[in-house]
């Protein structure tokens, strides 16, 4: 499966300035795993150390927030697309 990655302006730089590439998994995980191997430098800004998704990304599969579905367990299909949101918080 294939499925279109769109990253935000602060992760671009890792990703040879692209605001979005395709990458191949049937789940948000694989599809992650698919970008890092593309783009190295992406590893560690959307998946944690501890192997979850990145507490300073929101992702949302076709506008669906990952985080209320399977999360990287969330499968993906061709033509899904995935986006990477920079958390925002305040106060």
């Amino acid at each position: 499966m294939a499925a279109e990655v769109r990253l935000p302006t602060v992760l671009r730089q890792y990703a040879g300035g692209q605001s979005s590439f395709t990458a191949n998994g049937s789940t948000v995980g694989e599809v992650f795993e698919d970008a890092v191997r593309q783009f190295p430098l992406l590893a560690g800004h959307l998946v944690a150390d501890d192997g979850k998704l990145h507490r300073f990304v929101n992702v949302y599969r076709n506008d669906e927030d990952v985080r209320y579905l399977d999360k990287l367990a969330t499968p993906v299909g061709d033509s899904d697309v995935i986006s990477v949101l920079p958390a925002v918080a305040g106060g």
